[in-house]
């Protein structure tokens, strides 16, 4: 029996034991719920090893309770980026365990177990630059990474990244936070043999253009082996990084 086959009998089982209504069945068999004002995504997991992850901002705090609520429910695990205040008040009327990070601008709840070997370092340029570096890093422990954070050590001190070279060189993939210009990520390609994950933020002056500069500066890096996520997208990176340990652990695996 095919997969997709057995998949469908079992929910039919549960619907019929009572252990699911018929709203919940049929969110099973179509993959995804819709609520009205949105709809879950709820095979998203299975697609893509992970589950959905709520974009908040521009979202009613509502919204963001109800959808939080459903991912528990179904996934044991949720996340929101871009949350506020607002949002970790809602939600916790439903889910009062969920934690509210508000540097990161994150709400969370589950993950965090260790899936992979390897360690991801964020590195952030400045302090300025620690919300979207800490955004990357609690996403990527979120999924499963073991975190090794290296801040504050921009080129304009180039001592103090380079006092961090053994630390950049044990990890398996590298999150480079920049504003201003953006030339850590090209320092950063230049000395390690790793994938490095360059993310631009909105800090600096006039003629940084919101981002705009380092995201042009790390598009054209010299150095092999750095790629771009947008600008401020800490998240993007953290989940670009555990797709990339999910790979090699696979791909270790099949070695074996």
């Amino acid at each position: 029996m095919k997969e997709k086959e057995r998949e469908l009998r079992e929910v039919l089982r549960r619907l019929r034991a009572g252990e699911l209504t018929v709203e919940q069945a049929e969110a099973e068999i179509c993959g995804f719920e819709d609520l009205g004002f949105g709809k879950v995504d709820y095979a998203r997991e299975k697609r893509t090893g992970y589950p959905e992850v709520i974009f908040g901002q521009g979202k009613a705090p509502e919204h963001v309770r109800v959808i939080f609520g459903k991912l528990v429910e179904k996934h044991g695990r949720a996340m929101v980026t871009r949350a506020d205040p607002s949002m970790a008040e809602a939600v916790w009327e439903s889910v009062p365990e969920a934690e509210f990070d508000p540097m990161a601008r994150l709400i969370m709840i589950g993950g965090g177990e260790r899936r992979f070997p390897g360690v991801v370092a964020v590195v952030s340029a400045g302090t300025a630059d620690v919300p979207v570096a800490e955004e990357a890093a609690r996403t990527a422990e979120w999924m499963g990474s073991e975190v090794d954070r290296i801040y504050d050590v921009g080129v304009a001190g180039i001592d103090r990244l380079l006092a961090q070279r053994e630390r950049l060189q044990r990890a398996s993939v590298v999150i480079v936070v920049a504003g201003m210009e953006g030339a850590l990520s090209s320092v950063v390609g230049g000395l390690v043999r790793r994938p490095v994950i360059a993310v631009p933020t909105s800090v600096g002056y006039g003629a940084h253009f919101a981002g705009l500069t380092p995201l042009l500066s790390m598009l054209t890096s010299c150095a092999a082996g750095v790629t771009v996520v947008n600008i401020d997208n800490g998240f993007g990176a953290a989940y670009a990084a555990s797709i990339l340990q999910q790979a090699i652990l696979e791909g270790a695996g099949r070695e074996r």
